[in-house]
């Protein structure tokens, strides 16, 4: 099964150098469960010629706004809403997910209460107990589509991770993250953006296990079901 990853950020240079970009790092997190990758650079507006050029999609984080002016994101929120159009297996990621909501009705904005970046607790619909995950935002979806229904939430982040009927998944936390890339982004991308106080509570929790595979269990299935 093929799934095409729409990279819309570059990582860092620090932190390519040693972990890749992206979507080198969404191969590793869904490695062993059967996928093929081909990455697009939408951000360089390098875009599929198809909805139909992969089985699945997968939209990854950036340091851009959904809301900001850049001639790429247009015609990405047309791509996405293509995808759903078709009822093709769609996945988000942080930038990714505020995207999505974005092309299917909803609001993003820059939060007024502002960042959250680290390790992260999350309730998700189903679990009885709660997952953490590692988190970078500032950015978050505000105002839902009227598709989208909410699985799960943080203390910060009221509408963490979304699903639209059983073939879009989204989430606004890192599970592709480990703790090193976090500790790569407190090393080279906090000056004079992030609070020292987070910057401190975040660097206090790094070595903190996270549960990454329940959600890589989760779009794996989602888009496992396009084939049966």
């Amino acid at each position: 099964m093929k799934i095409g990853i729409l990279q819309t950020g570059i990582a860092p240079e620090k932190i390519s150098e040693k972990h890749g970009q992206y979507p080198d790092m969404f191969e590793r997190f869904l490695n062993n469960r059967g996928f093929e990758f081909d990455a697009y650079s939408v951000v360089n507006a390098c875009f599929p010629t198809s909805v139909k050029d992969a089985d699945g999609w997968l939209i990854t984080g950036s340091r851009h706004g959904a809301y900001e002016d850049h001639a790429w994101i247009p015609p990405l929120e047309d791509f996405i809403r293509a995808i759903y159009a078709a009822n093709i297996p769609l996945v988000g990621v942080c930038f990714g997910h505020q995207i999505i909501a974005q092309a299917l009705g909803g609001k993003v904005e820059k939060f007024k209460n502002g960042w959250s970046i680290g390790h992260t607790e999350y309730q998700l619909d189903g679990l009885d107990e709660p997952i953490e995950l590692n988190a970078w935002h500032q950015d978050q979806v505000v105002e839902l589509p009227k598709d989208a229904r909410v699985i799960g939430s943080s203390d910060f982040c009221k509408y963490a991770v979304l699903a639209y009927g059983d073939k879009v998944l989204t989430t606004q936390p890192h599970p592709e993250f480990q703790s090193d890339v976090i500790q790569g982004l407190l090393d080279h991308r906090t000056d004079g953006i992030v609070p020292k106080d987070l910057v401190q509570d975040a660097q206090s929790r790094i070595d903190k296990p996270i549960q990454a595979e329940t959600i890589a269990d989760m779009f794996a299935d989602l888009f496992k079901q396009s084939e049966t």
